[in-house]
C-alpha cells in the first residue's frame, strides 16, 4: 500500500475494457465515465479530452466556490478549454492550453471574476497546476447578459 500522509494523498480510479473500443473508469464514489476513440458514432471521450474536462472541472469548481463566497453567483457559467495537441510525433502531448471562462449574470463585478480566476489558476486547481508543467495556461474571461448568446 502506498504511503498516505495528510500531505501525500493518492487516488485511484479503476478502468475496465468493454471487450470492444471503450474503457470505462469508475471512481471511489462510484462514479462513471466511459472513454475511446470517437469513431462509428459511439459517445465516448478519449484520454486527452479527459484531461481536457479534468481541467475546466477543477478550475470551474474553485471559480464558483470564491464567486458564491463574494456573492457574485452567475446565473449560468462555462468553461471551454482547448488544447494544442502535437501530432507530429509520439506521445502527442498537449504543448498549450486555452481557457475560455462565460459568465452569465445582470451585476457580476469584473474584478470579482477576475481574482476568482486567478486565485483558481495560481493556487487552488491542481489539474491546472499539473497541466501547466506540460505547457502555458492562457485564459480569457467574458461576462455576459443573461439570455445573450456566446457566439
Amino acid at each position: 500500500m502506498p504511503d498516505e500522509t495528510p500531505t501525500n494523498i493518492w487516488k485511484e480510479i479503476i478502468t475496465t475494457w468493454d471487450g470492444a473500443d471503450g474503457h470505462s473508469s469508475r471512481s471511489k464514489t462510484g462514479a462513471v465515465v466511459l472513454m475511446g476513440e470517437p469513431k462509428d458514432g459511439k459517445p465516448f471521450t478519449s484520454p486527452m479530452e479527459m484531461l481536457l474536462a479534468g481541467l475546466a472541472g477543477c478550475t470551474g469548481i474553485d471559480v464558483i466556490d470564491i464567486l458564491r463566497k463574494k456573492r457574485q453567483l452567475p446565473v449560468e457559467f462555462k468553461i471551454k478549454v482547448r488544447g494544442n495537441q502535437k501530432t507530429d510525433s509520439f506521445p502527442r502531448v498537449f504543448t498549450e492550453f486555452q481557457v475560455e471562462y462565460l459568465l452569465w449574470g445582470e451585476n457580476l463585478v469584473a474584478k470579482d471574476v477576475e481574482q476568482a480566476i486567478q486565485l483558481s489558476e495560481e493556487k487552488y486547481c491542481s489539474v491546472g497546476g499539473t497541466l501547466s508543467k506540460a505547457g502555458p495556461i492562457h485564459s480569457t474571461y467574458r461576462i455576459l447578459k443573461p439570455g445573450q448568446a456566446a457566439d
